[in-house]
């Protein structure tokens, strides 16, 4: 269909549930199938929407390729993505929910590593030490780096993470970690804290729009304000 509008949602979790309110709160409810495994749905007297459940990380993908039309996910992701795409994507609204902060994060028993500053100087002596360098877990590889670049900090190795970043350093898998935390409970249940510099990025959610497409969505700015 020439004039179909394709919107990417989360297909799970907190942002699934809160953007399907958003949409609701504006007047536009989502219609989905009951079966368990269905990735689309329609919005209520809008047949030419579709809308498409994705991993929050996929709908940056898809919008920056043009696949999607409008999309919901984190500003996170956003500026985590490659610049490239980043230039093919606007941030149409900042929404208020799914606030969270990624951070840096040291074991607690690091009592003399306070500020980012006390950080390079024990990469350092890490370096003349171990002949090693200061391995920083992270889901934010890019994030991450141009943070740790921007302070100053030199005498480190990121290390990819897959999951349950809070545990390499109990592992031995890194030293340090950087993570996304909307309470901080979880970095404090497994020992550890946010430097008091430590904060890389806040984000929270954002409708999305590709660039190209933004004429085509004129109709949908008015209804979001």
């Amino acid at each position: 269909m020439k004039d179909l509008i394709t919107i990417g949602l989360a297909s799970k979790g907190r942002l699934k549930e809160k953007s399907l309110s958003f949409f609701s709160d504006n007047g536009l409810k989502i219609i989905q199938s009951e079966k368990e495994r269905n990735y689309f749905g329609t919005i209520e007297n809008n047949p030419n929407v579709k809308i498409i459940f994705l991993h929050a990380k996929e709908i940056i993908q898809r919008l920056g390729d043009g696949t999607l039309d409008m999309g919901i996910s984190g500003l996170d992701l956003l500026k985590e993505s490659d610049k490239n795409l980043q230039d093919k994507i606007n941030i149409q609204k900042k929404l208020d929910y799914g606030n969270a902060n990624l951070v840096i994060a040291v074991p607690d028993d690091w009592i003399d590593v306070q500020t980012i500053a006390d950080l390079e100087e024990v990469s350092f002596d890490i370096r003349s030490k171990r002949n090693s360098r200061l391995r920083v877990a992270t889901k934010y590889p890019n994030l991450t780096n141009d943070f740790l670049i921007s302070k100053g900090v030199t005498q480190y190795k990121l290390i990819p993470s897959l999951g349950a970043t809070e545990t390499y350093p109990f592992i031995g898998s890194s030293e340090i970690i950087t993570d996304i935390t909307s309470t901080g409970k979880t970095l404090a249940d497994n020992n550890l804290r946010v430097l008091k510099d430590g904060l890389i990025l806040s984000s929270t959610a954002c409708l999305f729009i590709a660039k190209k497409k933004a004429t085509k969505l004129q109709p949908f700015f008015k209804i979001f304000g």
